[in-house]
C-alpha cells in the first residue's frame, strides 16, 4: 500500500488499534497507563538524555558513521539532534509501545533493548515530537501529546475508558497514541537526520537540564562509541583517538576492548529480543590521570550506559550484559557470569599498556564488595592479576606473573636509582625479582593482594649465602645498600648481620662482625703474615674502596685493620694466650717473636690499653726462655730490687726491652714498679691475690650482710688492687716505692685510714688491708703504730718511728693501717686492742680505756667481732687508770649506771665509754654495776613540786629544758647505803649529790643538782 503523504508513518492504524484495545479492554488501557507510570518512576525517572543518546549512538551505527549530539533550547523546547539511520515506520511502531524494539537484527552490538528507552523523555515532556530527514530527502516526523490523548480518549465514547481516565485525574499515557506532526514542522537541523523536540514540563528550567547533560556528557562519549561528540550549548564536548588511548572532553583515557559472541549453549538463557543478539562487547577504561574509583568513592557498570550496579574496581567496565527492563540492573544468569569472567580475563591487558610504576593502583584494593556484579568482577580480575604476566621484571625482560614475583622491599626512601642499580644487580640472585619502582610502600597492598613476596633484607642476605662473585660485585653491592637511608637504622643493621662478606683467602664467612677492613695501615698486615695467626678474617682487597661500602662494613660490625681493632680480634687474642703454652711446647720461635713484635707495635701505635688477657703473652727472658709478659720485670725496673730474686717472677730479656717503648712493654703487662689490678664487677675471690679469700670473709661479706650494705651478688664494688705484694721482700725499700705509684695510692684512695670517721661504712680495699696486716713497717705490721698525732690512742699504741715518718706522709700511712683512734677490724683485733689495755706499762688514762672499751663494744655490736671468738682478758683497765686482776679477788664491774660512779671506787669500775654496757660487760666476762650493788637511800627529806624551786626553774630555762614531772625529794644532807655482795654484804655509807632511786623518784640535798640527776636519769 501506497504511504500517506500526509502520514508517512501510518500512525492513524497504530491510533486506531491501541484504541481498540483500550476498547475492547479497559484493563488494557490501565495495563499501559501502570506500565508507563512505572517506568517513568522508576527505572527512567532521570534518564532522558541517556536514552536518547544510546538511541542516536544505535541510529549511526545501523548507518555506519558517528555522529555529534547536539543539544539546543528552541523557544523554550529542549531539541536534540543526530546523524544517523532515519526514523522509520518500525521505529515509530516502537515509539508507540511497549517491550517492542525496532531494532532486532540491527547489529549484533546495539544498545536498545525493548523499545522502551523513549518513554524516559515523557519525565521532562508530555508531548514529545521526533522529526526526520528520510532517504528522498522530505521530512517526515511524529508527534505524542499526552493531553490529546486524553481527548482522544473521552471522544472515543467509551464509558469505562473514561471512567478510568478520570481516576487517572486525567492523565493519560504519552506515548501510546502517535501523530503525524503538523506540515509546517520545520525539519533537522543541517548536518543531523533526526531530532526530538521536547517541550518541557511546567516548573522545569532548561538551564538544569543542560547542566545535567554537560555532566554525563563524557562518560556517554566514552560508553557510546557512535557517538564522537555532545554539542552543547556551552561548547562541545568531544572524543578523539582510537585505538586503546582516547581523549574525551579535557580527560585522556586508556581503553581495553573486549568482545565475543554468547555459547550457542547459552543463548536459551536470553530473553527472545536478546537472541538474536549474540554478540558481546567489554571495554575497560581507566583514566590517564589514574583517579576513576576504588572503595570509598565507587563507581557503576557501563552496560554500555551507566547502571546502578556499583563496581570498587580502579577502572570501568562498558559491558553489553543483559540487563532488567529499567536498565538499571544486570540481570543474572549463565550470560552475565560469561561476559564478566570473559572481561575479567581481559582486565591483564589493560594493566600491561600502563607505565610500570602505575600497574600496581590498577588492583583492586582489599574492601567488601559493593554489589552482585562488583563482587564478581573482583573476584575475576585479581585471579587473572595473579597468574597473568603483567609485573615489569628488574633485569627488563618479559612481564612477570605475579604468583611468581617477588619485590626487593629494601629501603622506601632510597634513591629511586640506587634502587633500581641494587634491583638489577640482584636479579639473577632472586627469581622472579620486580622492578624496584614497585617496593614503595604505596603499592604494598596491591602487591599483597596479588600474591607477590615481599623480600626483607635478611631474606636477601640469606639468598647471598654461598653466591660466588667478584670483589666488584661486592662492593657494588655494599655500596647500594650504604646509600639506602634506612640501613643506617638499628633494625636494618640487624637483618643485615648475616650479609657474606668475601675475605683475602677466598673464603666468605656469613657476617661482616670482626672482619678486619685491609684499607688501614700495610706495615700491620705485613707484621700479620709474619705471625701467621690463624683465624683472623681480613676482607679481600677492594672491598672497602668505596667509602659507602666500607662505613657500612664497619656499622654492620666490620673493623679498621688498626691496632685497637686487631687486639681485639677473637683470633689474635687465642693466639696471646696460648703463645706462653706454645713455648713450652717447642713452638717456633721466630712465630712467637714475630707475634711478640706486632702485639707491641700495635700497643705502641696507640692501642694503650690492650684490655685483658694481653699480659699472657710470650717474651724472651733474660735466661733465654720465654714467660708471660705478666710474670717478667724490666731489666731496670723498678720491682726489680725489691722482690725475691729467686722467686716466681722473671727478668725481660734487654735486647727486648730495648727493641720497644717502655709504655708499650708495661701496658701488656711486664712489670717495672707494682702492677694494678682492676675488675668493675668482681663476683668472688677469684683473682688470684694474697690471702684474698680472707680479705672477703673479713671485709665484703660482713658489709653485705650490714643493714644498707650492699647486695652480695655485687658486694665490694669494683675491685683495683695491688698484685704480687707477697713476693716484696725487702720492706724498708718498699714502702716509698708504693707511696710514690699514683695507681697505688689509687688502689689505697678508696680505702678510709683505719679509725677514721665513717670507717664503717663499707669495707677496706684489699690493698689496704693486705698491707695493713702483711706488710711490715720498721719490722712491724702498721696496724701495730700510730701517726704521730694519734693522741687518742697515745699509750696503746707506739707512734711510727721518727725515720719512717719523715720517708712516708701521714695520708698513705693512715692508708696502710697506722692508727688514728681505736677501731676493732675483727677477733685478732679485739684480743691485741684488749692485751694493751691489759698492759700495766702502758699510760692509758682513764678517758682513752673508756674509749677503746666503746671501740671494743662496737665491734661486737657491728658483728665484727664475737665473744665466743675472743678469751677474756685476766686483767683489765678501770677508771682510775690501773689494771686490776679480773678473775681473782673482788673483779670490776662494767659501769652500766653513769650515777653508780659516785658510790663505788673507780678500782671497782670499767667505765664502757659510749659503747653499749651489756656488750663490753659480755666481752669481759664481768658483771654491770647495777646488777651487783643495792643501793638504799635514808629516810629524811621533804618532797617539793619542781615549778616551787627557783634555782631549778632558773637552770631549765638556761638549758632550754623541760622541769621535770613530779617532785623533788629535798634532804639537808643525802646519805644512801650500798650494798656489794662480792664485797661481802657490809652495807657502806655515801653521800652522793643527788640520786634517782628505783621508782625513778629524785633526791638531792640541792635543788640544782637533783634537776641534773633527773635530766641525765634514763627515761622509764
Amino acid at each position: 500500500m501506497t504511504p500517506d503523504p500526509a502520514d508517512p508513518f501510518g500512525t492513524d492504524a497504530l491510533r486506531r488499534a491501541v484504541l481498540d484495545a483500550w476498547t475492547a479492554s479497559p484493563a488494557r488501557f490501565r495495563e499501559d497507563a501502570n506500565a508507563e507510570e512505572d517506568l517513568l518512576r522508576g527505572g527512567y525517572r532521570d534518564r532522558w538524555f541517556v536514552e536518547l543518546a544510546q538511541n542516536a549512538a544505535d541510529a549511526a551505527e545501523r548507518a555506519g558513521t558517528t555522529t555529534a549530539l547536539r543539544i539546543r533550547v528552541v523557544d523554550g523546547d529542549l531539541h536534540v539532534a543526530g546523524a544517523g539511520a532515519p526514523l522509520d515506520a518500525d521505529g515509530v511502531a516502537a515509539l508507540a509501545s511497549l517491550r517492542a524494539s525496532a531494532k532486532r537484527g540491527a547489529s549484533v552490538h546495539g544498545v536498545g533493548r525493548f523499545g522502551v528507552g523513549f518513554a524516559a523523555v515523557t519525565a521532562i515532556s508530555d508531548a514529545p515530537r521526533v522529526v526526520t530527514r528520510r532517504a528522498d530527502g522530505s521530512v517526515a516526523g511524529v508527534a505524542f501529546d499526552r493531553a490529546r490523548t486524553a481527548r482522544t480518549i473521552l471522544g472515543a465514547g467509551a464509558p469505562e475508558l473514561s471512567d478510568e481516565l478520570a481516576r487517572r485525574d486525567g492523565s493519560a499515557p504519552a506515548l501510546r497514541l502517535v501523530w503525524p506532526t503538523d506540515p509546517g514542522e520545520p525539519g533537522p537541523p543541517e548536518g543531523t537526520d533526526t531530532e526530538v523536540r521536547l517541550p518541557l514540563r511546567p516548573g522545569l528550567d532548561p538551564a538544569d537540564l543542560l547542566a545535567a547533560a554537560a555532566a554525563q556528557a563524557e562518560d556517554l562519549l566514552l560508553a557510546l562509541p557512535p557517538l564522537h561528540a555532545i554539542d552543547l550549548p556551552e561548547g562541545v564536548v568531544a572524543r578523539s583517538g582510537e585505538g586503546d588511548a582516547v581523549v574525551v572532553g579535557n580527560r585522556r583515557w586508556r581503553l581495553r576492548r573486549v568482545e565475543g559472541e554468547v555459547p550457542a549453549a547459552l543463548l536459551a538463557t536470553l530473553a527472545v529480543e536478546d537472541r538474536a543478539r549474540p554478540g558481546w562487547r567489554a571495554t575497560w577504561a581507566v583514566p590517564a590521570d589514574g583517579e576513576l574509583a576504588g572503595p570509598e568513592r565507587p563507581d557503576v557498570l557501563h552496560a554500555p550506559t551507566p547502571t546502578d550496579e556499583r563496581t570498587t574496581l580502579p577502572a570501568r567496565l562498558l559491558a553489553t550484559v543483559p540487563l532488567d527492563p529499567d536498565r538499571r540492573h544486570v540481570r543474572a544468569g549463565p550470560v552475565t557470569d560469561h561476559v564478566l569472567a570473559a572481561a575479567a580475563a581481559a582486565y591483564p591487558d589493560l594493566v600491561r599498556d600502563r607505565p610500570a610504576e602505575e600497574r600496581p593502583g590498577l588492583v583492586p584494593r582489599p574492601a567488601l564488595p559493593a554489589s552482585a556484579v562488583d563482587a564478581a568482577l573482583r573476584d575475576g580480575v585479581l585471579a587473572a592479576l595473579r597468574t597473568a604476566p603483567w609485573l615489569p621484571a628488574a633485569d627488563g625482560s618479559s612481564d612477570l606473573a605475579p604468583a611468581g614475583a617477588q619485590v626487593l622491599d629494601l629501603d622506601p626512601a632510597g634513591p629511586p636509582e640506587v634502587l633500581a642499580d641494587l634491583a638489577g644487580q640482584l636479579a639473577d640472585v632472586l627469581p622472579g625479582l620486580v622492578d624496584a619502582r614497585l617496593a614503595a610502600p604505596r603499592h604494598a597492598g596491591a602487591l599483597s593482594a596479588v600474591g607477590v613476596a615481599r623480600t626483607r633484607i635478611a631474606a636477601l642476605a640469606d639468598a647471598l649465602v654461598g653466591l660466588e662473585r667478584p670483589v666488584a660485585w661486592w662492593r657494588a653491592l655494599l655500596a647500594g645498600l650504604a646509600a639506602l637511608p634506612a640501613v643506617a637504622g638499628p633494625g636494618t643493621r640487624d637483618e643485615l648481620a648475616g650479609l657474606p662478606v668475601p675475605l683475602t683467602d677466598g673464603r666468605v664467612v656469613l657476617s661482616p662482625r670482626g672482619v678486619l677492613l685491609p684499607g688501614g695501615d700495610p706495615a700491620v698486615a705485613e707484621r700479620l703474615a709474619a705471625a701467621a695467626v690463624p683465624g683472623l678474617r681480613v676482607a679481600a682487597p677492594g672491598l672497602d674502596d668505596d667509602p659507602g661500602a666500607r662505613a657500612l662494613l664497619l656499622a654492620l660490625g666490620a673493623r679498621a685493620l688498626d691496632g685497637p681493632s686487631l687486639l681485639a680480634d677473637p683470633a689474635l687474642r687465642e693466639a696471646v694466650e696460648r703463645s706462653a703454652d706454645d713455648a713450652d711446647a717447642g713452638g717456633d720461635p721466630e712465630e712467637l717473636d714475630a707475634l711478640a713484635a706486632l702485639v707491641l707495635a700495635l700497643v705502641a701505635g696507640g692501642a694503650a690499653d690492650p684490655g685483658p688477657g694481653v699480659g699472657a703473652l710470650a717474651l724472651r727472658a733474660a735466661d733465654g726462655g720465654y714467660r708471660r709478659a705478666d710474670e717478667l720485670v724490666l731489666p731496670d725496673g723498678a720491682l726489680r730490687g725489691l722482690v725475691d730474686p729467686d722467686g716466681p717472677l722473671g727478668v725481660l730479656d734487654p735486647a727486648v726491652a730495648a727493641a720497644h717503648p717502655r709504655h708499650a712493654l708495661t701496658a701488656v703487662g711486664v712489670l717495672d714498679g707494682f702492677a694494678v689490678l682492676r675488675d668493675d664487677a668482681p663476683v668472688g675471690p677469684d683473682h688470684d691475690l694474697d690471702d684474698e679469700e680472707t680479705w672477703w670473709a673479713e671485709e665484703i661479706d660482713p658489709a653485705a650482710d650490714r643493714p644498707g650494705g650492699p647486695d652480695s651478688a655485687d658486694a665490694p664494688g669494683p675491685l683495683v688492687a695491688v698484685r704480687d705484694l707477697e713476693l716484696v721482700d725487702r720492706w724498708d725499700a718498699a714502702w716509698p716505692v708504693l707511696a710514690g705509684d699514683r695507681e697505688v695510692r689509687e688502689a689505697l684512695g678508696g680505702a678510709r685510714p683505719v679509725g677514721a670517721p665513717g670507717e664503717d661504712e663499707g669495707p677496706r680495699p684489699y690493698t689496704a688491708w693486705w698491707l695493713g696486716r702483711h706488710g711490715r713497717l720498721a719490722g712491724r705490721p702498721p696496724t701495730d703504730w700510730r701517726l704521730p698525732g694519734a693522741t687518742a690512742v697515745a699509750g696503746l699504741y707506739d707512734p711510727v718511728p721518727d725515720d719512717v715518718a719523715a720517708r712516708l706522709d701521714p695520708a698513705f700511712l693512715a692508708a696502710i693501717g697506722v692508727r688514728t683512734r681505736p677501731r676493732v677490724a675483727g677477733p685478732d683485733d679485739a684480743a691485741d686492742l684488749l692485751a694493751r689495755l691489759a698492759d700495766p706499762a702502758r699510760p692509758v688514762p682513764p678517758a682513752r680505756a673508756a674509749a677503746a672499751h666503746a671501740a671494743l663494744a662496737e665491734a661486737v655490736a657491728a658483728g665484727r667481732v664475737s665473744v665466743t671468738e675472743v678469751e677474756p682478758p685476766d686483767r683489765v683497765r678501770t677508771a682510775d687508770g690501773q689494771v686490776r686482776d679480773a678473775e681473782t679477788g673482788v673483779p670490776p664491774a662494767v659501769l652500766d649506771r653513769a650515777q653508780l660512779g659516785g658510790v663505788l671506787p673507780p678500782a671497782a669500775l670499767v667505765l664502757p665509754g659510749a659503747g653499749d654496757p651489756a656488750l663490753l660487760a659480755d666481752l669481759l666476762d664481768l658483771a654491770p654495776a647495777s646488777e651487783r650493788v643495792r643501793v638504799t637511800v635514808r629516810e629524811g627529806g621533804r618532797a617539793v613540786p619542781w615549778e616551787e624551786l627557783p634555782a631549778a626553774v632558773a637552770w631549765a630555762a638556761v638549758l632550754g629544758r623541760p622541769l621535770p614531772e613530779g617532785e623533788l625529794v629535798l634532804h639537808d644532807r643525802l646519805r644512801v647505803l650500798v650494798v656489794d655482795d662480792e664485797r661481802g654484804g657490809a652495807p657502806v655509807e655515801y653521800t652522793p649529790a643527788a640520786w634517782v632511786d628505783g621508782e625513778g623518784v629524785v633526791h638531792a640535798d640541792d635543788p640544782v643538782r637533783g634537776l641534773l640527776a633527773a635530766l641525765a636519769a634514763p627515761s622509764t
